[in-house]
């Protein structure tokens, strides 16, 4: 019976979906409980157990080149466990373009705009920035093989466990206070810098106070390795030296951390300029093109405008783009803000980031439950992350459980029912999009 109601599909059904996996190095390996391997595992049918070892970071569903989705028929696939020798995602929509609806292909062509993923996240990502339309143009002519594409990056990370990350500018307050109080910045910025940073007021014009500011994050990063890794010595000393008579603040404690993670490494200092965000289940944040962040720990659901462009500038092994990274951040200040999502029924929480590529859905619908996502004028991606249930169309009816990704279609409505308990999160192009007249 449950064979039956998975190959059920006639004509505009929702499509199954075989998903790529990332092994980035900061990833949780599948030993520590990764909630990627896990989902690549059963959406694969992949047997890991040898490859438990490994880091698995990202879990891809989308149209990106470096990731692509491939479209299930039928139920069986005409290729091995990856999908290869099936149709992609991309290539099945740009067979069926009016899967897309109308206004989505007139903007975005032949393609989903947003791209989807689960992180697992076991220790720091890079300190990095994604670039906007007009810089990812130039940076993609000139270093292709560096940034792959030609889009911007906007993404919003949304929380499945507690979720840590720096994101943003700290404001000018705290920024005195910390070059009052971490006396390694001074050395490594310089003390002209710093006192003009020290003079400056919030009554000052914004341009003059993003000028000191870009001035002496430049100098940071710009700092050779030698003095670098100098200076981190002297401040991970004063630190151990002063845990001994007083209790390190949550910054402070998060920099050894790093230093742990990637020592001598200019990200481990810049992290004082950044804000420390901590994110429970449940709760958002967004980051805009040319805003410095760089994830920390623990498990997410990502979504952003298709893209593969990053910028980095410390904590990481791989290249550094480091005059590139400081010349095109906006250099705000001040906390960023956090996105609880607001209700569409009992059961669906929606998040929605100022960017007209993409809005997520959160659905955890307790047993025997039952809600439906209405009919909207653009393309969705399904994925489920705990438990079994229906998903029903006017064409087709499935069963899914965990692990099952799923292409909607635009213009279908879907109901959807569980006889035990279910979490799916859902991904689409921003409501907001379709209001715009």
């Amino acid at each position: 019976m449950e064979t039956e109601l998975k190959n059920n599909h006639q004509g505009g059904g929702l499509k199954r979906l075989r998903c790529s996996v990332q092994n980035y190095d900061w990833g949780k390996k599948g030993t520590e409980g990764s909630e990627v391997a896990r989902l690549y595992e059963l959406n694969s049918g992949y047997d890991i157990a040898f490859e438990k070892k490994k880091p698995f970071a990202e879990f891809w569903v989308g149209t990106h080149g470096s990731g692509p989705s491939f479209v299930v028929e039928g139920g069986v696939e005409n290729g091995d466990s990856n999908g290869s020798g099936s149709l992609s995602l991309k290539e099945w929509i740009c067979k069926n373009p009016n899967v897309l609806g109308d206004k989505v292909l007139d903007k975005w062509g032949c393609d989903l705009p947003f791209l989807f993923k689960v992180l697992s996240v076991a220790k720091a990502l890079s300190i990095q920035a994604h670039p906007d339309k007009e810089l990812a143009k130039v940076l993609h002519k000139l270093h292709p093989n560096l940034y792959k594409d030609d889009n911007h990056k906007p993404e919003m990370a949304l929380a499945v466990t507690e979720f840590e990350a720096l994101c943003s500018f700290i404001s000018l307050e705290e920024l005195k206070a910390v070059l009052r109080d971490v006396p390694e910045i001074v050395e490594l910025v310089g003390s002209a810098v710093v006192n003009q940073l020290l003079q400056i007021n919030e009554q000052d014009h914004e341009e003059k106070v993003k000028s000191v500011l870009r001035s002496a994050f430049t100098h940071l990063m710009s700092a050779s390795k030698e003095m670098t890794a100098e200076v981190i010595s002297k401040l991970k000393s004063r630190l151990y030296t002063e845990s001994e008579t007083r209790q390190l603040t949550g910054k402070e404690q998060l920099v050894l951390q790093l230093e742990k993670q990637y020592p001598a490494d200019i990200g481990v200092i810049s992290a004082f300029f950044l804000n420390y965000v901590k994110l429970n289940p449940g709760e958002a944040l967004y980051l805009g093109a040319n805003e410095p962040h760089a994830y920390l720990h623990g498990e997410c659901i990502e979504c952003m405008a298709t893209s593969d462009n990053v910028v980095r500038a410390g904590l990481t092994p791989k290249h550094l783009d480091i005059q590139t990274l400081c010349s095109m951040l906006t250099y705000k200040q001040g906390f960023p803000e956090i996105l609880k999502g607001f209700p569409l029924s009992p059961y669906i929480t929606r998040y929605l980031p100022p960017f007209d590529e993409f809005e997520v859905d959160r659905c955890i619908l307790p047993r025997g439950a039952s809600t439906v996502f209405p009919a909207i004028p653009g393309p969705s991606i399904f994925l489920v992350v705990v438990g079994e249930g229906t998903m029903r169309t006017e064409s087709s009816k499935d069963v899914v459980m965990e692990g099952d990704a799923l292409f909607a279609p635009a213009n279908t409505e879907i109901s959807v029912s569980t006889p035990s308990e279910l979490h799916l999160y859902r991904a689409g192009v921003n409501s907001r999009f379709f209001q715009i007249l």
